[in-house]
């Protein structure tokens, strides 16, 4: 506990379990250690996304950590876990001194019973508002799920297989997964090329070639 940084973290995971304590059962607290890659999670409290010490961070937490320095907290926002519970959540980025973002405090809720209320109470008096469709989102216990599920998410976009893509299509992909951070995970090129049918050196290519296609200082 020597670095600024694990003071930092050391700080943020006494709150793990006050918070979760405070919302009950619905709750889930999970401190991330961005320095850990495939393993961030260090610390959680509560039982909403069934993950535990050691698991990785979410595709968006992903997204948040490829942004670097210029990642802003993300605050209640709301996404559909794939047995279909909502969830509405915050994620409070930790950071050192100097601005460099090392981990980040993530509360989650399970708010499906009380969406559920909420629209039949709304029912009854009368209201017509709708409430916005949660973003679908998929929490792992390893590195391979939270690739899966940015793949699957892709397909769903693109319509069609991955593995049926033409080659002018490959650049787009790659420049999604990108943006989603999945290349923060140290074994993503290997899953990628098995799971794309392509060659390691091909999954560096493209990502050479959106590297080359970014601005300097962008």
């Amino acid at each position: 506990m020597d670095s600024e940084a694990d003071r930092v973290l050391a700080t943020a995971r006494q709150l793990v379990p006050g918070i979760q304590a405070t919302f009950g059962r619905i709750c889930e607290v999970v401190l991330h250690d961005f320095r850990r890659g495939d393993h961030s999670v260090v610390a959680i409290a509560g039982d909403v996304t069934h993950r535990e010490v050691g698991s990785p961070m979410s595709a968006i937490g992903l997204s948040l950590l490829r942004q670097g320095e210029t990642a802003e907290d993300k605050l209640n926002y709301v996404t559909r876990l794939p047995d279909g519970r909502v969830m509405k959540s915050t994620t409070m980025l930790l950071r050192l001194a100097d601005g460099t973002v090392t981990g980040a405090l993530c509360i989650n809720l399970d708010v499906t019973q009380l969406r559920m209320s909420s629209m039949l109470l709304n029912e009854v008096i009368g209201g017509n508002g709708e409430a916005a469709e949660p973003q679908p989102v998929t929490f792992g216990s390893d590195a391979e799920t939270v690739i899966e599920s940015v793949l699957a998410e892709v397909e769903g976009q693109l319509g069609k297989p991955l593995t049926h893509l033409a080659t002018a299509e490959w650049l787009s992909v790659f420049k999604t997964l990108d943006e989603r951070g999945v290349f923060q995970l140290r074994r993503a090129v290997p899953m990628l090329a098995g799971r794309l049918g392509i060659s390691r050196a091909s999954v560096y290519n493209y990502i050479g070639r959106l590297r080359d296609e970014t601005p300097a200082g962008g």
